[in-house]
């Protein structure tokens, strides 16, 4: 999975700005969203909500400068829990202390 790309920067919508083949290769192969809406836009509150499927009104991720609770139900959790590997890599602006530290990833 990844996250917080614009539609005008993936070529497969059509950008002029970069080639991204492998994306393309996935909007051709599987899956393209053409009406989709995001209730949250912005970076920090929009990777809770994403990991937690929750709205950030109940995950409480609020602002950029908001931590998340890494106790907190997330995907990655459940997959792990039935037996998947799976890992997080890039930028976590989620918090750095134990409390905000990644969880649910085996690597």
């Amino acid at each position: 999975m990844s996250d917080d790309h614009a539609a005008h920067a993936i070529s497969a919508y059509g950008s002029v700005i970069n080639e991204t083949p492998n994306l393309d290769r996935i909007a051709a192969g599987e899956m393209r969203l053409n009406a989709c809406f995001c209730t949250n836009s912005i970076c920090t509150p929009s990777r809770a909500s994403i990991l937690t499927g929750t709205y950030s009104h109940v995950n409480g991720v609020t602002t950029l400068d908001t931590h998340m609770d890494n106790t907190l139900d997330t995907f990655p959790k459940r997959l792990q829990a039935a037996g998947y590997q799976t890992a997080m890599f890039g930028k976590w602006h989620l918090g750095h202390r134990p409390e905000h530290d990644p969880t649910g990833f085996d690597q």
